[in-house]
């Protein structure tokens, strides 16, 4: 299809749940003085994962360490990949890391330094998933491409009925299949799609801009190593690999236990591409929150563990999330709507697990 899915979401109604959600969500942030970027938290944040990626990188250059010792800075690099991605770059590519635009900007090329272009992720991200939630063949995060069967209405294949054991695999392939090519197949179909022009930019611009970003990614993470430092070529692989893997499985286990799990719905347009709720409590139904009483965990995923109020409200930093919490569930019990809740990461992820296995079957 070309062009922005036509999907029609139903009329807010005057009196309904989003209009009454905004007021008191508004009201709240006036009441408190609050911006809706975040401050100082996002960007001390920042030195911190910046400092635990960029610390094992220099250590690992300039220093003889024992196996376990490299093991143990590569997967940190691995953790500190996936928090700047959950923290600093989510919320800058979102808009809410700063309320000056060229400091969102400057904070969300963050993703160069794992290979990636913002422009892409913006696109997939903010664009596709944001807007059609869970929607079959418009949110791609929910295209297994061909190996995962995420939507129950794909189509079933023999093997998906073990996705549930495999797919941890599979997640560990995430960002090395970004670093690698994802950028350049997400270039082009979104240029049939339309979207590239339609975000005030073009092929061209992008496309260079991927290819610059991959030379910094590879300048950095492989020629200085092998050619500069004349790190042996195998131990420098099982390091980017084991790095990858610990990112990549972290990031998909982060946002996929926030959307397919077994309580979430994939909601189905009309024949006329129309859907039964109104945005807000289409979201709702799509998306679930977990280990929200966990302030390391918080702090952790840069508050996507408040999943329901990061899809309500991806234009306000998610410092506030703990606080707009409350006042989320409140709205929603007044108006009879569900809240997906789970205490624990590891709950999420369980039911992650059995959704996979329940889609797979069917």
């Amino acid at each position: 299809m070309k062009g922005t899915p036509s999907i029609k979401f139903a009329r807010v109604q005057p009196d309904g749940f989003s209009r009454e959600l905004r007021k008191r969500i508004n009201s709240y942030l006036r009441e408190h003085n609050l911006k809706k970027q975040g401050g100082w938290q996002v960007y001390l944040k920042t030195l911190v994962w910046f400092t635990l990626y960029l610390g094992p990188y220099a250590i690992l250059l300039t220093t003889s360490l024992s196996v376990w010792g490299q093991i143990a800075m590569v997967v940190l690099m691995g953790v500190a990949m996936c928090g700047i991605g959950l923290n600093t770059m989510h919320d800058a590519n979102h808009g809410t890391y700063s309320d000056k635009g060229w400091v969102n900007k400057l904070a969300g090329a963050s993703l160069a330094f794992m290979g990636g272009n913002p422009f892409i992720w913006r696109t997939q991200h903010n664009v596709l998933h944001h807007s059609f939630t869970n929607i079959q063949n418009q949110d791609e995060d929910i295209k297994g491409r061909y190996v995962l069967k995420f939507c129950p209405e794909d189509k079933s294949r023999w093997f998906h009925k073990f996705q549930h054991l495999y797919s941890p695999i599979l997640y560990t392939l995430m960002t090395l299949i970004w670093a690698f090519h994802k950028d350049f197949v997400q270039l082009f179909r979104y240029r049939k799609m339309g979207l590239i022009e339609r975000q005030k930019s073009s092929f061209r611009k992008e496309l260079v801009k991927i290819i610059a970003i991959k030379i910094f990614y590879f300048g950095y993470m492989m020629v200085i190593p092998l050619v500069v430092i004349g790190i042996p070529f195998i131990q420098w692989l099982v390091g980017f690999l084991i790095m990858h893997a610990t990112a990549g499985l972290l990031l998909s286990l982060v946002f996929q236990s926030a959307h397919v799990v077994e309580e979430t719905t994939n909601p189905m347009p009309d024949e006329n591409g129309k859907l039964k709720d109104e945005w807000m409590v289409h979201q709702l139904r799509t998306t679930a929150n977990f280990a929200t009483k966990s302030r390391w965990f918080n702090w952790f995923a840069g508050g996507l563990n408040f999943q329901i109020e990061h899809h309500l409200f991806p234009n306000i930093s998610h410092i506030h999330y703990p606080a707009l919490s409350r006042i989320v569930k409140e709205c929603t019990d007044e108006y009879n709507l569900p809240y997906y809740e789970f205490p624990t990461m590891l709950h999420a992820v369980n039911s992650h697990f059995k959704k996979l296995r329940i889609v797979g079957s069917n």
